[in-house]
């Protein structure tokens, strides 16, 4: 390997263009093998990059550089290199130049750009497609970069160069190369992507409190764009149009979201927000309603013939989440969404396009107000023809996924749960406050049509279970979630309309509209007892049963068909029958004692309300019981259900209070089940049951933006975090004194370290350089073992920060090491070893080597102490309900406890009975639990016993779940101080997790758990320990009890308990008059 290496440099060193390519691409050869090409990179930079090459080496010598790394010394020789090449008369070699800016280290990117802007900015007025592409592309990917938000930040000149070349980057989506407008197309979407994703801990470069310029530069950039795309639209179309049609896709998102801003109003927010709202450039106000109407049709004009003629999935859907993007702006039309969802609804079946399946289901429930057909007739519009949801089904491949049995894809059950638990939403009332966002746009419009009617939302409801009603003939392997929600959707709707009662007449008060909504709903009630026969799982045949006959018109049925086979209620007995003796190996798979619990339950309520029912259901439970496969719980179960079916046969007359009217409550959802068995389709669908609440919330119920907040309540205290507290990291005697602290970001996996260096000696250090390794689960992003940050000119006791990103690829304790390496001898002329010579060099370029190198010295190395990130760090609050908590609880697999202690003052009694005024001690040790990221799911305080009981919930950054249990009891403290009374407080932490590797990153280092839970508040005990303490317990408790009982025992223990309510009650009473006090 030595002599290849060897051979490639002496390719590099030599003037011969294609030895120079030859020996970079055998470079690249080697370094996607793995191999460490350092060397080589050093050889490149200097023979390649800085000196005069050919357009082909100096592309393939970039390439190299960014599958290595370089020291902070040979970027200087890169960026020597960059400048040099910029006056270059080949464009090529510019253009070159110019592609690498993207991979300049950010403390090094804004002077070479602030000392190359003119040759920059003449790039865009080259005559080179080439060039013009690469200054485009190049600076599409830097301008929009959360680093170079900072830069602009702090350096006003910065900031208008970057302004002028976002102006000319949206001048060349005009440009005559289709390239070059292809690109700068691509860029503006970028800038738009970018600030519309952002929080603002990003939008300020991963800064504090720092945000305000940052968010006002973004905006400024934004509103210069949108401005630019709106005026320029009818051009930019017709450019967008000659384009090659795989280039189209890329021209879509920028003119929709430029025309949306201006339509909405969006764009003067923005400009708020950009603080310019007094400029003279501001064009945008000005407009109307009919013109932002114009240019909107304009556009969704000249997007959707695509949806019709193309063949390619990507633009279909590109075109149609986009056209949606339109539909809701004021005077939109609800046949852009429709025709767009069935565009995009047609391809969920090709399987190149199946990853896009949570963004259909997405743009689905989003625009499904829009397909509301009682909303246009409320308005006093004429039905749109295919607006109504059925029409979403109308094609003919996603009818026949409907109507399969079997389906791999879970597509088709996302779609039918989301659509469900969308019209519980439209059923949720009005919120009270105004809120800007998704949640006004979806339900003030439905307000808007509906008129705020309180029932209106069973419209689309009812065209979703008529649509809807193929599932419940699915076989799912075992999963019955999304079943579940189509069932109970069901019975809510026959629960409203009272389907007991059958269709209600004029004279009794109904409306023409609830008559056609009764009997659609009774026509859904027979068309499902005709389907009984058809489904596949005992399960669902059980829940389904119990739905129809809870709800079904037994009084309507014709007397005369009671010996017909097709009667309901003949058809609804057997499938009872066919679940009662369903013996096979599937059943009892899938928990037959379940389904026999329902249909029981189901014979029960429907033979004591129907005398025909309850003869036919006698016959079949008697049977039953005398069936071997019943067991002693079904057959008692069994006999109480005959014993009151015949009670209700012989007393007519008398109202049954176990049968009275329908609640509309679904019994079967999971969390209301007494027993749940954890097979893999249940796992599934709880996961899937995840998905579709938190893709609805978000869609319907929304967290207002925090940019939106800005605009609405100003900057206030909730939206600016406190800035963590920094750790000193280095010696209290090390000339260079180091301090940190991190920042975390969840949603992209990554942790920021950020450091102030302070020069604690009296002299300028020239040249610190900062290393930071790794240990953990912690990585770089460019795979590199360790950073290096460097700093130059360091003035005494003037601070200087840097900072380093890393990701973090699962749950484990990580922490990063920093030293920090100063060179007092800096640029003194000391000598230093020059690295890197071959015999066969001349002497003479030698000598100009070194002489080129600046003289560094020995450097000296500081080690600091490892910065730690606490294992709470990786951890998000879990919002659940109590009852779902306690459900989940004994089903997580892995374990792990401890015991620990603090001290506090006063009494354990004296405390619990001040915790309801705020101000008990008995806490004290966990308040610090507080800011960590757990959801307190709920709190016990045992007065009694002076105890507690805190329950917690949180997910790990990798959706893992984590329980935490703390059980307190707490015992006067031995070996105090005269005159002071504290109190040991014993707390048991039980953590259960739904991973092992969990529980066991925990149990690895308890004392470090409890540290960063309570900030070292709480000391871990160990089990021998806590065993020996209870063990002394015990053994006074026993020695007391004996004293006692020796005297005279019912009248000690009768006063002593006598004595201990009236020392509460008195406690009670003295602190309740001190607080009123």
């Amino acid at each position: 390997m030595d002599i290849l290496f060897a051979q490639i440099q002496a390719d590099l060193r030599s003037n011969d263009a294609l030895r120079q390519s030859g020996a970079l691409l055998q470079a690249l050869q080697q370094s996607a093998a793995g191999r460490d090409i350092s060397v080589i990179a050093k050889s490149a930079v200097e023979e390649i990059v800085a000196s005069p090459a050919s357009a082909v080496s100096k592309k393939l010598a970039f390439d190299l550089i960014r599958s290595t790394r370089l020291t902070a010394d040979l970027w200087e020789t890169v960026c020597t290199g960059i400048r040099n090449d910029l006056d270059f008369p080949d464009p090529d070699v510019t253009a070159a130049a110019i592609s690498i800016l993207a991979a300049i280290p950010s403390y090094r990117l804004g002077k070479l750009i602030n000392d190359c802007n003119k040759e920059i900015s003449a790039c865009f007025d080259s005559t080179s497609d080439n060039l013009r592409f690469s200054i485009t592309e190049t600076l599409g990917c830097i301008l929009a970069r959360d680093d170079l938000v900072t830069l602009c930040e702090n350096n006003i000149n910065l900031l208008d160069r970057v302004s002028n070349w976002w102006n000319r980057i949206a001048q060349n989506m005009l440009d005559k190369a289709d390239a070059v407008s292809k690109v700068a197309f691509e860029s503006i979407s970028k800038l738009f992507q970018e600030f519309e994703t952002k929080r603002m801990s990003r939008l300020a470069g991963d800064k504090l409190v720092d945000t305000e310029n940052s968010v006002a530069i973004r905006s400024k950039w934004i509103s210069s764009m949108v401005d630019f795309v709106w005026k320029k639209r009818n051009a930019l179309m017709s450019r967008s149009l000659i384009l090659p049609v795989e280039s189209f896709r890329a021209t879509i998102f920028p003119l929709v979201y430029a025309v949306k801003a201006v339509a909405s109003g969006s764009i003067e927010s923005i400009k708020k927000l950009s603080r310019s709202s007094n400029s003279k450039n501001n064009m945008t106000t000005d407009i109307g309603n009919t013109e932002s109407f114009v240019g909107v049709s304009d556009v969704v004009s000249h997007l959707a013939p695509f949806l019709v003629s193309s063949l390619d999935p990507a633009l279909i859907f590109e075109v149609g989440i986009n056209m949606l993007y339109l539909a809701d702006v004021p005077g939109g039309k609800p046949e852009w969404a429709c025709v767009s969802i069935i565009a995009i609804l047609t391809l969920w079946d090709r399987q190149e396009y199946s990853s896009a399946r949570e963004s259909i289901v997405r743009a689905v429930v989003t625009n499904l107000h829009l397909l509301d057909l009682s909303m246009q007739c409320s308005r006093g519009q004429k039905p749109v023809a295919g607006t109504d949801i059925a029409s979403l089904f109308e094609d003919a491949r996603i009818k026949d996924d409907l109507n399969s049995v079997t389906s791999k894809s879970l597509f088709r059950e996302e779609l039918v749960a989301m659509l469900v638990e969308s019209c519980f939403q439209l059923s949720l009332p009005l919120p009270e406050q105004k809120s800007s966002g998704m949640e006004s746009r979806v339900i003030g419009a439905l307000a808007y049509g509906t008129g705020y009617g309180a029932l209106n939302w069973t419209e689309p409801a009812l065209e979703v279970v008529e649509v809807c009603r193929p599932c419940v003939k699915w076989d799912c392997d075992g999963r019955t979630y999304a079943i579940d929600c189509y069932l109970k959707l069901l019975v809510r709707l026959c629960h409203i309309y009272d389907t007991r009662g059958g269709v209600k007449r004029v004279k009794d008060g109904a409306s023409q509209d609830q008559i056609l909504n009764e009997t659609r709903l009774q026509n859904l009630q027979r068309e499902l007892v005709r389907d009984l026969h058809e489904v596949n799982t005992p399960r669902i045949s059980a829940r389904l049963l119990w739905a129809i006959s809870e709800h079904i018109d037994l009084e309507g049925l014709d007397p005369l068909l009671a010996d017909d086979p097709e009667d309901p209620l003949n058809i609804i007995v057997s499938n009872i029958h066919k679940v009662l003796f369903n013996i096979d190996s599937s059943a009892s798979t899938t928990n037959r004692l379940q389904d026999v619990q329902a249909v029981l339950l189901c014979a029960q309520r429907l033979g004591s309300r129907n005398a025909r029912a309850g003869q036919l259901l006698i016959k079949e439970l008697e049977e039953f019981r005398s069936n071997p496969s019943a067991d002693s719980v079904n057959k008692h179960q069994s006999r109480l259900i005959l014993q009151r079916i015949k009670y209700v046969s012989s007393h007519p007359d008398d109202k049954w209070a176990g049968v009275g009217e329908t609640r509309g409550d679904y019994p079967f959802s999971h969390h209301k089940l007494t027993v749940q068995f954890y097979d893999a389709s249940a796992a599934q669908d709880r996961k899937l049951e995840g998905l579709i609440h938190k893709a609805v919330l978000e869609l319907w119920r929304p967290d207002p933006n925090e940019l939106t907040q800005l605009l609405t309540k100003g900057v206030d205290s909730s939206l600016i975090k406190v800035p963590p507290s920094a750790f000193t990291l280095s010696g209290s005697s090390d000339p260079c004194y180091v301090e940190g602290y991190h920042l975390a970001d969840p949603n992209d996996g990554r942790i920021t370290l950020h450091l102030k260096v302070l020069n604690l000696t009296e002299i300028e250090l020239n040249r610190v350089d900062i290393r930071v390794g790794l240990s953990g689960g912690l990585y770089f992003m460019d795979g590199s073992p360790q950073a290096v940050r460097q700093l130059r000119d360091l003035n005494s006791q003037e601070p200087v920060l840097c900072s380093v990103t890393v990701g973090v690829s699962h749950f484990e304790r990580c922490a990063l090491w920093v030293q920090v390496l100063y060179y007092p001898f800096h640029g003194s002329g000391a000598p230093a070893d020059y690295e890197g010579e071959y015999p066969d060099e001349d002497p003479q370029i030698m000598r100009q080597k070194k002489s080129l190198r600046p003289e560094m010295g020995e450097p000296v190395i500081l080690r600091c102490q490892p910065y730690k990130i606490p294992l709470t760090e990786l951890l998000l609050p879990h919002k659940i309900s109590p009852v779902e908590y306690f459900r989940l609880w004994p089903s997580l697999p892995a374990i792990v406890e401890c015991t620990g202690t603090y001290t506090y003052e006063g009494s354990g009694f004296k405390a619990t009975a001040a915790q309801q005024y705020g101000e008990s001690p008995f806490l004290s040790g966990l308040k610090s639990l507080s800011s960590k990221p757990f959801h307190k799911v709920c709190s016990h305080i045992i007065r009694t016993v002076a105890g507690f009981q805190l329950c917690y919930a949180a997910k790990t950054w990798y959706g893992g779940f984590v329980g935490m249990m703390i059980f307190g009891a707490s015992e006067v403290s031995r070996n105090v101080d005269l005159g002071d009374e504290t109190t040991t407080m014993i707390c048991k932490f039980v953590v259960r997790a739904s991973d092992a590797s969990i529980t066991k990153e925990i149990g690895s280092d308890l004392q470090g758990w409890m540290d960063d839970l309570t900030d070292g508040s709480i000391e871990y005990m160990p089990e021998d320990e806590v065993k020996e303490a209870a063990a002394e317990r015990l053994r006074t408790s026993m020695e007391r009890i004996a004293l006692l009982k020796a005297a005279r025992p019912q009248e000690v223990e009768h006063r002593a308990l006598q004595a201990a309510v009236l020392q509460e009650w008195h406690v009670l009473c003295k602190d309740r008059r001190t607080k009123v006090n």
